[in-house]
Parts: structure tokens; sequence; C-alpha cells
């Protein structure tokens, strides 16, 4: 007999249940560096030169990565098919070109040029880059050692409810997402101004580094004034916020300083909530922003003072608890804490993100930090 619908949610909860019941498990040990049947091999490098003509800056890194970038937005058409009988595609490929010209420069040029170089249309490249504004979920830390060094980390988990595949046990988004992981080194001048790891075709920022000065990660912060409300108030013409990806990626390229990260994070109106971590190069140097569309709630750092030598963000208010069937916090906390300041280091970080459920089925790609 097929499945149900609803016996496919069942499976599906049960899974998550079981990721649940493994965080319970012992916080894992020598996982870095990388191996095994899940390890996809290094990732690769790309260039991309800040003073060539925005339409042209991810010519190399699309024409590497066409097919894979194609692949990913085949599969978000064909799950978007279900809907109003297909139409919604019709309403992305016609209606966001739009807005595009809407956005600010030049990250409207470069949406442009992904999509000449890739010859996928417009709308579906649009699409892919205002997509973080609705749905993702992310674990990142930052901690300090006792020599004062800052090391900051995350765990980038996106796809979760979109196409799960029963017979693999995995999410069919999150999938396709893999190979799209790319190396970004940002260069004006010859000069390096900041580094990401990122997804091919994405011209926000989820993740970098501004060498010897800060690094930066966002989570999404679930909230019912959420990323919908933004975008739809930004089509209607009211564009006084600024989308999440695109504030990061300008404080990684502009700020000159942690506090002056931490002050255009804290302040500039956004389309969406979020948690903005972030570190610096000095000791106490760390913190979670965590914000509304408007203004900022709370301001977390580091105090070594208070025996607090390292912040965790997953996607819940720190000071509130988080939803049961994802509780990622619990286990990571444990883990750092088993870990103890005495021996952290990029290594035993990578150990803490790779334990269940830190580690799950719908974690694309994991990231390490550290300012030289």
């Amino acid at each position: 007999m097929k499945p149900t619908p609803v016996h496919d949610i069942l499976i599906i909860s049960l899974f998550i249940f079981s990721q649940l019941v493994r965080g319970l498990e012992d916080c894992r040990s020598g996982m870095y560096p990388p191996k095994g049947p899940t390890f996809k091999g290094n990732v690769t490098w790309y260039t991309v030169n800040l003073d060539l003509p925005p339409g042209e800056r991810w010519t190399q890194v699309i024409k590497d990565k066409h097919t894979e970038l194609i692949t990913m937005v085949q599969t978000i058409k064909d799950m978007a098919m279900g809907f109003f009988h297909g139409k919604l595609i019709d309403l992305v490929d016609k209606e966001l070109p739009l807005i595009v010209d809407t956005l600010p420069h030049p990250f409207n040029e470069e949406i442009k040029g992904i999509a000449a170089v890739s010859g996928i249309p417009l709308g579906e490249i649009t699409l892919f880059n205002i997509f973080y504004e609705v749905f993702t979920v992310c674990t990142s830390v930052v901690a300090e050692d006792i020599n004062g060094n800052i090391y900051h980390a995350r765990n980038l988990d996106f796809g979760l409810f979109m196409g799960w595949d029963r017979q693999n046990k995995t999410w069919t988004l999150t999938e396709k997402l893999k190979p799209l992981v790319v190396n970004v080194n940002f260069e004006r001048n010859n000069k390096t101004v900041f580094k990401s790891t990122n997804l091919a075709g994405y011209v926000g920022m989820l993740t970098g580094v501004r060498p010897g000065i800060l690094t930066l990660t966002m989570n999404e912060r679930f909230n019912v004034d959420g990323g919908y409300i933004g975008i739809l108030e930004w089509i209607l013409g009211e564009r006084d916020g600024m989308w999440m990806g695109f504030l990061t990626r300008k404080v990684l390229e502009n700020a000159t300083s942690y506090e002056d990260a931490k002050a255009q994070l804290s302040l500039t109106k956004l389309l969406a909530p979020a948690y903005f971590i972030l570190g610096g190069n000095q000791t106490g140097q760390g913190c979670v922003i965590t914000r509304t569309r408007i203004n900022t709630l709370d301001i977390w750092e580091l105090d070594l003072k208070l025996g607090r030598w390292y912040v965790l963000e997953t996607n819940y208010d720190h000071w509130e608890k988080p939803m049961i069937l994802d509780d990622r916090r619990t286990p990571a906390m444990k883990c750092m804490n088993q870990t103890t300041q005495a021996s952290i280091s990029l290594s035993s970080i990578y150990n803490v993100l790779s334990t269940q459920p830190v580690l799950n089925q719908i974690m694309s790609l994991t990231v390490d930090m550290h300012l030289q």
C-alpha cells in the first residue's frame, strides 16, 4: 500500500526524535580532520575580484558549479510544482525578476550576472538569494582559550521539510546544496578584503572572516514577525530594511573593528529577525546579537569574570528553552563544558559540532575560523 502523507509525517517526526535521543550519547572525539564516507574532500577556493564590474565577479565560480546549480534549482522547482498547480513557479519566473532592480547595488548586478552565466531564469536565481530570509537552522559558537585566542565555528543546516528521501533518510534539498559549498577569497587591489565559506550562486554572506579584525556568522531567529513579512513589505515598496545576507557581507567588507561591526549589526533595520554571532581579535570579544527586524533585544557577550568563556547559539533566544524536538543547544553546551576552556581549539570545537544532534541530516557545511 502506498504510504499516505500522514505516514510520511510520522516517519519524519520519529526520525527527528531519534536524532534527539542520539544527542544523549557521549561527545565525539577524533573527528578532525574530517574523514570517512561522508567526507567529500576539500572545498575549492575561488577568488572574487571586487574591482571587476559586479556582473562579472562570479563568472568562474558559476562556470565550475553550473551543473550543480541547475540541479539544485530544478529540485526546488520540482518541490514547488505541487503548490497552486505549478503556478508558483510561473510567479517566480514572471514576478521575481522585477524585484532585482530594487535590491541594493552591487548585489542586484551580481545576481543578474549569475543568471546570465548559468542560463537559469533570473527569477529562480533571485529566489535562491532571498531564501535565507525565510528558513534555515544553524549552530554557531565563539570561544576564548586560556591564552586569549578567539575561535569561531558554525554548522549551517539547510533544507528541513524540503523533500524527504525515505530510502536514504536524507532531506533532498540538503543533499543538492552540499556540492555548491565553496570557499571564496574576496580581493580588492590584489589584497584580501575578507573570506567566506558560502553557497555558489548566493551573493550574500552567511559565514565570513575579515582577516585580523573579526569573524561573523548569522543564524535565523524563529519569530512570527519573520522574513515573509519583511519580503512582502519590500515588494510593496517599504525598503528601509536591510536583507540579512547583504548586511553581513557589507560588514565583512567594510567594518573597521569588532565594535564597529557590533554597532552595524545592532542598529541596522532588517527584513527578518536574526542572530548575529561575532568574534573579534582581543580577549572578551565575542557575542551573540539577538535581533528583531527593528531593534536589538540582547547582546550576550563573553565574560571571563563570570566564567563565560564561550557563547553558543542555535535558533532560539538563549534565555528561553529551545523546542524539545530541536534541542541542539543542550548537547552542544554539554560537549563544550566537557572540553573545558583549557582544551578548546579548532579541532575540539569541530568535535562538538560533529556530535549528534548538533550534526544532523540537514547539515550542509561546518566552518572553523580563527584570526591569526
